[in-house]
């Protein structure tokens, strides 16, 4: 069992991913009795952290808002992560965040220990940011409002305008959200026409959760980006990046299986394919396997795979 100070902070991590946790649930993943948990819980409150306690036989935890942002519990790779999505939202399609994006990257790089700095630094230092060109925005407030409510499993209610201009009022059970190129997507299940449909968020107006719980339905298709990518013909992305990457196909998947398709070669290889409007992420996510692998195609990525080199050569003082 861990000890009370890491089982602590494993707690609060916990309370941060999920809204609600039955406490039975709770329990059993920090592997302690619900009497130790009870304990653990009012360690927070003490702490300052707002955690809401609900009786009975479905009782169980959430952490509350507060009059005061709790600090997050982050891992190291957690913590970069959130570094380089904050430097990408800077520069995306959600509009009204890229101030306020700037704010909160200065802020989590000045509290990182310098091992982590000089990860995120030399990124940045590396990563040439690019216009991002005209195309729909969304609205922060609205990116956040159907986040929650998929996160919550909770149904939403929205107006949507369809590519003829035609408005419909909508009611879904939302799944996922998806970025795909420069537009965001809600994967939902549609309760007026019964089945599963996928919808741009910058045809979206006025999503608002009704706070009805429900439970989660199965999807048709392998993930929520390939239900999107299966029933969209209006994204054509400018790239088709492929290569062979030299590692187990399921060590691949598990990596970077999410951003595209990974087929065996053999036992240490494999083939990767990419469709994307941007040539960054590919680089980023096939230099972030650790394994040595060889461009395919298309030859704009053989060229940028070659600035990308030339870049951390100068980096490191070659």
């Amino acid at each position: 069992m861990a000890n009370t100070s890491s089982r602590t902070l494993r707690l609060l991590s916990l309370l941060q991913t999920h809204r609600y946790w039955p406490g039975g649930e709770l329990a059993d993943r920090l592997e302690v009795s619900v009497r130790t948990l009870r304990r653990d819980v009012d360690r927070l409150r003490e702490l300052g952290y707002p955690v809401e306690a609900h009786r009975g036989v479905d009782g169980g935890y959430q952490l509350a808002a507060g009059a005061v942002l709790p600090p997050l519990v982050l891992d190291d790779d957690e913590a970069v992560a959130l570094a380089i999505g904050l430097q990408t939202a800077a520069q995306g399609a959600v509009a009204g965040i890229e101030e306020f994006s700037i704010s909160a990257l200065t802020k989590v790089v000045q509290v990182m220990p310098p091992r982590l700095r000089r990860r995120v630094d030399a990124l940045r230092a590396v990563t040439v940011p690019a216009p991002s060109g005209p195309g729909p925005t969304v609205g922060a407030e609205a990116l956040t409002a159907v986040a929650q409510a998929c996160r919550d499993e909770e149904r939403l209610r929205f107006s949507y305008t369809a590519r003829d201009g035609a408005q419909t009022a909508r009611h879904v059970e939302p799944h996922r959200l998806v970025s795909l190129g420069r537009r965001w997507y809600l994967v939902a299940y549609d309760l007026v026409r019964h089945d599963w449909r996928s919808f741009r968020l910058d045809r979206l107006d006025d999503p608002r959760s009704t706070g009805e719980r429900f439970r989660p339905r199965e999807l048709p298709a392998t993930d929520a980006a390939a239900f999107v990518r299966a029933g969209n013909d209006n994204v054509s992305p400018a790239y088709t990046v492929e290569a062979l990457v030299h590692a187990p196909a399921a060590t691949v998947r598990s990596m970077v299986g999410r951003w595209g398709t990974v087929e065996e070669v053999d036992d240490r290889r494999c083939r990767v394919r990419m469709a994307t409007d941007v040539l960054d992420w590919p680089a980023q996510a096939l230099g972030g396997i650790g394994v040595g692998f060889e461009v395919l195609g298309p030859p704009e990525f053989a060229e940028h795979v070659r600035e990308w080199g030339a870049r951390f050569t100068r980096a490191a003082g070659g």
